[in-house]
């Protein structure tokens, strides 16, 4: 089903929202949940008697070339003791935990991310892959996934991944114009896309995504449109658009992109909008959400028509109920009850491996009320539609029954403006995000969180008024 937009009203919802990867989000994490707190939740989780399964993420920050767009915690470096070293201790990272979690228990997913883990060389992928094989119990159809630069694939890389497991692989490709690629310090041909997802599907892969960012320098609509051409003639299985997000006070390494270059934010909605209606026009893609389109016969879109889809650091998932454990800088732990993120830097991970202690720095305790939220919130995120019955017999069954309607009171008339608009529809019993809403999901998403107000997710101006001049949109990180 083509996916049509009303940019006047996408307009009017301009605002920066979470992502709801998690819930609650990253930026309440507090150091007052630290190694000891994540400890004592690591044994009461494998003490559990129905201990689920595992899902595993690995950093490997490395990358050979700083790309100016950069949002991902990464380091660039041209001496490949330093990956070695990193390697080492991640191993040693990966040994501490491995023996603290009950050995019956299998891993159903693995992602490696970064950073760029096909830096790493044949023999580095290999072993790697293989250390974590023999410390963990990998279920025979588990989701093994990473991302990848064709700048630095090879055949014999995808090769290497492919024998340890990989069945599905991520491909940064942003856009294909020379200039916008000359603008973000990414210069890759075209011929190195194609080769490396027919390396891919040669090799075995299951799955292949590309990944594409609009909002870039010198980026137009009619620009761009060479770049989906491009891709849907590749014929990926799955497309994550991203939007740039500049934010250059955060990423200083931004400030080396020429911001006069980057689109305006009428030009960079009309990016988005030729974009969406190709994609899921023409192109034949489902938009699952968010950024991320797939096959209709897509394991996602499965999911998503199964309501079992599922949202985790990672982005969507098929793999629901999984606790996950993150190895390497920055990497976020999600267990039942607890978020937890290891140190960022390099030094102090590797002092606190070297002294045998745990690299987690700081996290965050779910309360009821929280678990109770990020149901909802993944319920809606996942497949733009809420049971409300079914939510109160999940409750129940947590021991913390609820009139829904009365609990989530604030929540409803947050999303009155959302329901004017056309973008959902409420009733007695159910929540549904009509195709439109589902743009604007994080709106209705956020009239669940409590850290925000509920003017935060209306509109900022009312229909006919002057469009807003807000640089990044709904879809932006």
């Amino acid at each position: 089903m083509q996916v049509a937009v009303d940019t006047d009203l996408i307009r009017r919802y301009a605002r920066p929202l979470p992502r709801y990867t998690s819930y609650p989000t990253a930026p309440h994490f507090s150091p007052d949940v630290g190694p000891e707190v994540f400890a004592e939740e690591v044994r009461t989780s494998n003490a559990a008697d129905e201990a689920g399964p595992l899902s595993l993420y690995l950093h490997l920050p490395f990358c050979r070339q700083l790309c100016y767009y950069c949002g991902c915690h990464m380091k660039v470096t041209h001496d490949p003791e330093r990956i070695s070293r990193y390697l080492s201790y991640l191993k040693r990272d990966i040994d501490r935990t491995a023996e603290q979690i009950d050995t019956g228990r299998r891993v159903t997913q693995i992602h490696w991310g970064g950073g760029t883990p096909t830096y790493l060389s044949p023999e580095e992928i290999e072993g790697l892959g293989r250390h974590l094989r023999d410390r963990f119990r990998v279920a025979d159809n588990a989701e093994i996934s990473l991302e990848a630069d064709p700048r630095e694939l090879t055949r014999k890389r995808v090769e290497a991944a492919r024998r340890v497991g990989f069945n599905r692989i991520s491909i940064g490709v942003q856009d294909v114009d020379r200039q916008v690629q000359e603008a973000i310090n990414r210069i890759q041909p075209e011929a190195q896309v194609r080769d490396a997802v027919r390396w891919a599907r040669e090799a075995g892969f299951e799955s292949v995504n590309l990944d594409l960012v609009y909002g870039l320098p010198h980026q137009t609509t009619e620009q761009f449109r060479t770049t989906i051409d491009t891709v849907l003639d590749i014929d990926p299985d799955r497309i994550a658009l991203f939007s740039y997000a500049h934010v250059p006070s955060i990423k200083q390494h931004q400030q080396l992109i020429n911001e006069e270059a980057l689109p305006a934010p009428a030009e960079k909605l009309s990016i988005f909008e030729m974009a969406l209606e190709t994609l899921t026009g023409p192109g034949g893609y489902r938009f699952i959400g968010m950024d991320h389109f797939a096959r209709p016969d897509d394991e996602l879109a499965r999911a998503q028509d199964a309501g079992t889809l599922y949202r985790n650091f990672q982005g969507y998932s098929t793999r629901a109920g999984a606790d996950v454990y993150a190895f390497g800088i920055s990497g976020i732990h999600q267990l039942t009850n607890l978020y937890a993120q290891n140190v960022k830097g390099l030094r102090p991970y590797y002092d606190r491996i070297e002294g045998g202690a745990s690299p987690v720095y700081r996290g965050y305790r779910l309360s009821d009320d929280d678990h109770l939220r990020r149901h909802v919130i993944m319920q809606l995120m996942c497949n733009f539609e809420l049971d409300k019955r079914a939510v109160e017999q999940w409750a129940d069954d947590r021991g913390t029954p609820i009139d829904f309607n009365a609990y989530f009171a604030d929540a409803l008339t947050a999303l009155a403006p959302l329901v004017r608009d056309d973008l959902v529809h409420l009733s007695d019993d159910a929540i549904r995000v009509k195709p439109l809403g589902r743009l604007l999901v994080r709106h209705v998403a956020g009239a669940f969180d409590t850290s925000l107000s509920p003017t935060s997710i209306g509109p900022t101006s009312a229909p006919g008024d002057a469009p807003s001049d807000q640089p990044t949109y709904s879809q932006s990180v």
